[in-house]
């Protein structure tokens, strides 16, 4: 399989944005790709820096605009296309949710944010509802897709059981950066931290693993700290943590072809699954053990 991926440092120009987003669409699918996977809301800036009722104002249905028009283009090209969107699901009721749209632009599923931070510069719970739909892969043409987003990245409780309902990839569509007065070594340890939880999933899960963050500084609109810089740094690993492909901190797109046969060769001579003690795992439900 050919995968795209976009990162892209956005502004307050939605339209804009989605425009510059649509172009390069265009330009892996004419290179190859079958299968696009954008950064975490992909359409304007990363709003949860500050907590502001008015911004519930860009939120939207599912299916809405962004669903209409993304489609249009995943039909025209003949690709699948991984959304990122902040879904208005009813009156005071809100989610970061993932959509995946088939090749005919039709949805062929969807996976709202189940793990929600709420730190500093990143206050999501404010907007965001946990998601309830569940670790459920999303069937598609391509294959069977374990969409994740940002901070389930971190779990690998999410991993596993995408990967125990037959996914045959990982996605994580992405919003991650540094708070721009973190000094030089915490901003490393922090981004390969990010990137080494994922190779790990991988590894753990011996499928591939597709990351995309975006890139560009955006300011705090309250002056509290001196704003996001995100570290790009999307990536591919396959199924024994390699990487198959990493972006810089700049903007960039790339094509990645993944061999999806690789991960049955790979979970035989690592057979993980075969060996989990499922039957002393029961605690893995509970918040801590005592």
């Amino acid at each position: 399989m050919k995968v795209g991926i976009i990162q892209q440092a956005n502004s307050s120009d939605l339209r804009h944005n989605i425009d510059r987003l649509k172009s390069s669409i265009r330009t892996l699918a004419l290179e190859g790709a079958e299968l696009v996977v954008l950064q975490e809301l992909h359409n304007g800036l990363y709003f949860c820096q500050e907590e502001n009722v008015d911004i519930f104002d860009q939120a939207e249905p599912i299916p809405g605009p962004s669903t209409d028009e993304f489609g249009s283009l995943a039909r025209e090209l003949g690709i699948v296309l991984v959304l990122s969107l902040f879904e208005r699901r009813a009156p005071g009721l809100y989610h970061n949710t993932a959509v995946v749209l088939e090749r005919d632009g039709s949805i062929a599923g969807k996976y709202r944010k189940m793990h929600i931070p709420d730190d500093p510069a990143y206050y999501e719970k404010f907007y965001f509802t946990p998601g309830d739909l569940g670790f459920e892969p999303i069937d598609t043409s391509v294959g069977r897709l374990g969409v994740l987003v940002c901070w389930d990245q971190w779990y690998p409780e999410a991993a596993r059981l995408m990967a125990m309902k037959g996914a045959e990839l990982l996605i994580y569509p992405t919003a991650i950066g540094w708070e721009s007065s973190d000094h030089a070594h915490e901003q490393t340890r922090q981004s390969d931290a990010w990137q080494l939880v994922q190779r790990g999933h991988a590894v753990a899960n011996g499928l591939p693993v597709i990351a995309v963050n975006r890139v560009g500084h955006e300011a705090d609109p309250t002056g509290q700290t001196r704003g996001i810089l995100f570290w790009g740094r999307s990536f591919v690993a396959g199924p024994q943590g390699e990487l198959l492909a990493e972006l810089g901190q700049e903007e960039g797109l790339r094509i990645i072809e993944i061999d999806l046969e690789r991960s049955e060769r790979v979970r035989r001579w690592w057979p993980f699954f075969r060996d989990r003690r499922i039957d002393a795992f029961e605690d893995l439900t509970k918040r801590y053990r005592l």
